[in-house]
């Protein structure tokens, strides 16, 4: 009796028992079966673009001019660091490599109080500007707080002075923006920027034409390579062939706008 009623699928009785949505659960499964399926197939043949990250983002080469002046004299450029392995690299003539390699200096974060920070011996704050020796380590003699008078020696003589930067977020802009707090000064490609000490009501000037040219000459060579391609000639039937080369320059954004 009992193989009768396992071959027969449970019987009359047990057929009777299934609940009446069981078909529909099992049509629901399926479904959903073959709509994960094709969404995945979707998601593998046209794979979301990444959401745009904050420039700069890590992989991005922009470049920068930097001036640092004290009492209406501007000092002498920094001393590029041969050692530095961070997202900012200060090249010759006062020229800032921006290249962020983790998020402490992408983004939001890649602001010039970062630069400072990865600059051996540079001191940024609201109130303090030390500028270091050609050797990296501190010097009293550039090293300014708010309050200090300027130095016989300087354009501004005996007059109370602060810490103030300037930044000129373009080529084109010809006003500087100006505030006391580097950690709102986040680069763009292309800014120039001014570390100053001066008494109330002195702007800050531009980093020099030296600087400039310099920073636009490396942006445009990171942003343009050389490939050299092959070009072959044919003579006519029975003839020889050559192979001659053609050096032909390709333009490559590496940099992102931002």
């Amino acid at each position: 009796m009992v193989s009768r009623v396992g071959a027969t699928g449970g019987g009359k009785a047990y057929k009777k028992s299934r609940p009446g949505n069981y078909y529909g659960v099992l049509v629901v499964i399926v479904v959903l079966g073959l709509l994960a399926a094709v969404w995945a197939r979707y998601d593998y043949q046209h794979p979301a673009k990444a959401k745009h990250a904050t420039a700069p983002a890590i992989g991005t080469t922009w470049y920068a001019g930097l001036s640092i002046q004290a009492c209406g004299v501007t000092l002498r450029d920094l001393t590029p660091d041969p050692t530095s392995a961070g997202g900012f690299i200060l090249q010759t003539n006062n020229v800032i490599r921006i290249s962020p390699t983790t998020a402490a200096d992408a983004g939001n974060n890649a602001t010039v109080s970062q630069f400072a920070d990865e600059f051996p011996g540079l001191t940024v704050s609201s109130s303090e500007l030390a500028v270091p020796a050609s050797n990296g380590q501190a010097d009293t003699k550039t090293t300014y707080r708010n309050g200090q008078t300027c130095p016989a020696t300087s354009k501004y003589s005996g007059q109370s002075a602060k810490v103030v930067y300037a930044y000129w977020s373009s080529i084109s802009q010809k006003k500087p923006t100006l505030t006391t707090d580097p950690t709102k000064i986040k680069f763009k490609e292309y800014m120039r920027v001014t570390m100053a000490f001066e008494p109330t009501g002195v702007t800050p000037t531009a980093p020099s034409t030296t600087t400039v040219d310099a920073m636009v000459s490396a942006g445009t060579a990171a942003a343009t390579t050389t490939t050299t391609l092959p070009v072959t000639t044919t003579t006519a039937a029975g003839g020889t062939t050559t192979s001659t080369t053609t050096t032909i320059p390709l333009s490559t954004t590496t940099t992102s706008k931002g």
